[in-house]
């Protein structure tokens, strides 16, 4: 049940992805599906099944009401990268309440960390992400903590509930939630483990 869900998942985030507008036209990464599959099947593989559940019913709220989630995550993003664009176009954004926005901070909060061990742990593979903090953010490059918080910016309150509730489990259980994630993305490019790609 879930390996379907995630599929129903990927297929209508790609379907929203690939109408993301961009200046100049289309950008390579809304041309390389495999990429995008790779990339949030190992996010959602390491979530609970009814953490996932309750994404796709996110995805399909908006469906109906025909919003795009991904337009929306990128116009979150903004507020870092863009801040002078992001103020004209804020107020075409859904309201987040103020429960839902301490979650999103305290959930960032401890990804950054786990990113920061992680960095640690793994200087190769990190050097090939985005940098950690919104403080580094650029107009050419945004940070895995200001794409993270755009992200959960279009997740429904219920799903950030979700959410939050999973990562305290992780960080109580002494799981690294972005080491999970990061090694289903080197077990789908071929390794066996996060040591081995760090060694190629």
């Amino acid at each position: 049940m879930k390996e379907r869900l995630i599929t129903q998942m990927i297929a209508w985030e790609w379907d929203m992805f690939f109408r993301v507008p961009n200046v100049g036209g289309q950008a390579s990464c809304q041309m390389d599906p495999a990429t995008f599959k790779i990339m949030r099947h190992s996010m959602a593989s390491a979530w609970p099944e009814e953490l996932v559940q309750s994404y796709c019913d996110d995805l399909a709220a908006a469906r109906q009401a025909s919003r795009n989630l991904m337009t929306e995550k990128y116009a979150w993003m903004m507020e870092s990268t863009f801040p002078d664009e992001f103020k004209r176009i804020a107020g075409q954004l859904p309201g987040i309440d103020e429960a839902t926005l301490v979650r999103i901070e305290e959930i960032v909060a401890i990804h950054v960390a786990w990113k920061v061990e992680m960095a640690s742990r793994y200087p190769v593979l990190s050097n090939k992400g985005r940098p950690v903090h919104t403080s580094e953010d650029t107009r050419y490059d945004t940070s895995f903590e200001t794409y993270l918080r755009g992200e959960l910016k279009t997740y429904s309150p219920a799903t950030i509930r979700a959410y939050h509730a999973h990562t305290l489990r992780q960080r109580e259980s002494g799981i690294n939630g972005v080491e999970v994630t990061l090694l289903a993305q080197v077990q789908a490019y071929g390794y066996a483990s996060l040591d081995a790609a760090e060694r190629r």
